[in-house]
């Protein structure tokens, strides 16, 4: 057995286990998520769902920017297409097959697979880090294992650390040393710092409306819940969750570990009960909001030839 063929194995041998220890989790004590399930309004189930949406859409924004920098305009029908198709391919343990499965059907619209995949490398990196960033304001609470004041040391380090990382000067470089790593040809031409800085607002815009979205189903439960908890544990709680989440590649879509740390943020204001049932919802959200973007963008695919054979 090759080298490739045993990591593809390992990943969903890995996959498995975290899905049994979730089922196993779930039901040692599923009389009490299922009456907290019950206990959820649906207007704040829906408004959670419209939030959710939000999040796909702000970052299809953000990587159109990214993409136009490096040199390709694509109107916003073929570029919903192309991403949001493409994003279903988190689900497939290892983020590379969003950036291949955009980079063929980009490829069928003119544009070069080598700068659309530059580009999906890129929005995860950056993606990542935003969320990282916005997440850094959770990290006291999590690493205390309960409330946890915010400190105004964690704010400034963590502006401090996204202006130095954001500067275009020292990404470029970051760029142009992953590429020779992958032994790959550089960029046509360094990012912008206008393009740089849109995308990151964007990104960052895609965490707090899907946080948002989790702080919506908390206050059903818990409606004692005050702004701070919201905001900390589920805005900032949820970027960073869903941060590690994307840097657990092994496992699609975070899934298992953005749940687990997103729980562990939640459990310092609510019941553990309560706090599992927000997961839940969010997580059948999250996988119903994509399904809905991909399934626009596949009609759209679909009739231009982006999804079948080519010529």
């Amino acid at each position: 057995m090759n080298r490739a063929r045993v990591l593809v194995v390992v990943r969903y041998g890995l996959l498995v286990l975290v899905l049994a220890a979730v089922v196993w989790a779930l039901a040692g004590s599923w009389d009490e998520v299922s009456r907290e399930l019950g206990r959820m309004s649906a207007p704040a189930i829906v408004l959670a769902l419209v939030l959710t949406l939000g999040a796909p859409l702000c970052t299809l924004v953000g990587w159109r920017i990214l993409l136009a920098d490096l040199g390709t305009r694509l109107p916003l029908a073929p570029a919903a297409s192309v991403f949001f198709v493409g994003q279903l391919g988190k689900y497939v343990p290892g983020s590379v097959w969003t950036v291949l499965a955009q980079a063929e059907m980009g490829a069928r619209l003119g544009v070069p697979r080598r700068r659309m995949a530059v580009t999906g490398l890129l929005s995860i990196g950056l993606a990542i880090l935003c969320g990282s960033l916005l997440g850094v304001v959770a990290l006291p609470r999590l690493l205390a294992r309960g409330s946890s004041p915010v400190t105004a040391w964690v704010v400034v380090a963590a502006v401090v650390v996204g202006a130095v990382l954001f500067w275009p000067r020292l990404l470029n470089a970051m760029v142009a040393l992953g590429l020779r790593v992958l032994r790959r040809e550089p960029l046509e031409h360094g990012l912008g710092g206008r393009a740089v800085l849109a995308t990151a607002a964007w990104f960052t815009g895609a965490w707090v409306s899907a946080g948002v979205g989790v702080a919506v189903l908390v206050r059903s439960l818990q409606p004692a819940a005050s702004l701070t908890d919201l905001a900390v544990a589920g805005v900032c709680g949820f970027a960073l969750a869903s941060a590690a989440g994307q840097l657990s590649v092994l496992v699609p879509a975070g899934v298992g570990v953005r749940d687990g740390v997103l729980a562990l943020l939640l459990v310092t204001f609510m019941p553990l009960s309560a706090a599992t049932a927000v997961v839940v919802v969010a997580r059948f959200l999250a996988i119903v909001a994509d399904l809905l973007v991909a399934g626009g963008g596949w009609a759209w695919g679909r009739r231009q030839h982006l999804l079948g054979s080519a010529g």
